[in-house]
């Protein structure tokens, strides 16, 4: 007898024992498995066996270890290299995404190359090697004070306060055939006047270059946003759908740290009575109405470069059309 199991991004092997009743003997059964390639991905990876140099926060020394939970430690900021490229990833087949998980808070494309997953060894030869041209692809974003694509933080009027005053940040990555997600909880968030909890939860699947957001406060409040960074020269495009439910913001152009000609579309599909589009200093930004429940929007990027990529802004567009009419009849992406 044969039998397929999968269990996320897993192969597993294993020995049934069963008794018999008349014989009363234990009959060791072999199960096949079935080696299944993960068709989504998520990690976080952190140095262990070293040590916090406090007057830098820099981590010295160790190496880097993934783990499915982490407390962030106070130490931990911008640059200190304690996190292997900086905080969690997802990606499936077609694309990759990271998360500044720092005072920062802004969501960064891998560029991909290749058909088949990358994160475990972004990274690994050398913290900032991510930034050079690679046969897998490359970070091809400069995020810049923005929340880069669809990073979250609040508005106040006149710029984004990002996460500068957090209590305690943790994260917790989930693996599954049908997706990956990573899960993270802001407890004591200090915007100003408002302290919340945030719970964020973003996921991607095995088809398409999106990751699906949901944003949870703990209080009521004003200005939770994402965005989409700013380029000059770079305008906004926006649409919306048939029945009006769902639109979305996005930029295409020359906007990457890869070259000169390479072609980048961005987009955030949001829900029309949830939000409204706003310029802000360094962002497109989708601003949320004051609720405590989840917000959920999608974060959509495609690079020329890709394996079977999109090559056109006409395509470009024409995927984000289809993508609305989904919306509209569905509710989901995923």
């Amino acid at each position: 007898m044969k039998t397929r199991i999968l269990s996320g991004a897993f192969a597993l092997a294993a020995l049934v024992a069963c008794k018999e009743k008349e014989e009363k003997n234990t009959v060791e059964e072999i199960i096949e498995i079935e080696e299944v390639a993960p068709e989504t991905y998520a990690e976080i990876s952190v140095k262990k066996g070293g040590s916090w140099k406090e007057d830098t926060r820099e981590y010295i020394d160790g190496s880097f270890e993934n783990v499915d939970e982490l407390i962030v430690p106070e130490e931990h900021t911008d640059h200190s290299w304690y996190i292997r490229y900086e905080g969690p990833g997802w990606e499936n087949k077609q694309t990759a995404y990271r998360l500044y998980l720092d005072w920062r808070n802004a969501i960064d494309i891998f560029g991909k190359k290749v058909d088949t997953l990358v994160l475990p060894y972004v990274g690994t030869d050398g913290f900032d090697s991510y930034h050079n041209n690679a046969p897998w692809g490359q970070d091809i974003l400069k995020a810049g004070k923005s929340m880069g694509i669809g990073g979250y933080g609040r508005f106040t009027g006149d710029t984004i306060a990002h996460f500068d005053e957090v209590q305690k940040t943790s994260v917790k990555v989930n693996n599954e055939a049908s997706q990956s997600s990573v899960a993270i909880n802001y407890e004591g968030w200090k915007t100003g006047d408002v302290t919340t909890d945030l719970k964020s939860v973003i996921s991607i699947f095995p088809e398409d270059r999106f990751l699906k957001a949901e944003l949870t406060p703990s209080i009521s409040f004003d200005g939770l946003a994402t965005g989409i960074v700013k380029f000059e020269e770079i305008p906004l495009m926006q649409g919306t759908s048939e029945d009006g439910s769902w639109a979305y913001i996005s930029t295409y152009g020359v906007q990457t740290l890869a070259g000169e000609q390479d072609q980048l579309g961005m987009a955030i599909f949001y829900k029309t009575e949830d939000a409204e589009v706003i310029d802000g200093p360094h962002d497109h930004l989708v601003v949320f109405k004051p609720s405590t429940e989840t917000q959920t929007y999608y974060i959509l990027s495609a690079w020329d470069q890709e394996h079977n990529g999109i090559k056109s802004k006409e395509a470009f567009e024409k995927g984000l059309a289809e993508k609305l009419a989904k919306l509209d009849n569905h509710g989901v992406l995923e």
